[in-house]
């Protein structure tokens, strides 16, 4: 399994070489990122942690978001795919539960830095 693991890693930095990088999200701050994410609602639908009264249901829960390769099953975990998953979901994998919500660039921004603090 690790030897697995290893090898999809490596093919992954391969077509993506930020994978490699730290999950450093630029303009964004985390601690902005919690209260847009009360905001937003987003935990009406996601467990969060560290964010009071996000406990959802109706999509996946959140938890050790920095350690996530993808982004919905379909793009990687980048600082970049993160802000437009969040910003236009629909766009990225039309049909996907999770709506557009409205969210601004900065507020994605702010949300993406919160969730790459979630780690294991």
């Amino acid at each position: 399994m690790l030897a697995c693991t290893t090898i999809v890693t490596g093919c992954l930095r391969d077509l993506d070489p930020r994978l490699g990088e730290r999950h450093t999200v630029a303009g964004g701050k985390a601690k902005e990122g919690a209260a847009a994410i009360r905001a937003y609602g987003c935990g009406n639908c996601h467990v969060i942690p560290g964010v009071r009264g996000a406990r959802g249901r109706a999509g996946p829960p959140l938890v050790a978001w920095s350690g996530r390769r993808f982004i919905a099953g379909r793009v990687p975990n980048t600082p970049d795919q993160l802000v437009s998953w969040i910003i236009h979901p629909q766009g990225i994998k039309p049909g996907t539960a999770m709506p557009d919500l409205g969210v601004t660039d900065q507020d994605a921004r702010h949300i993406a830095a919160y969730l790459y603090t979630l780690k294991e």
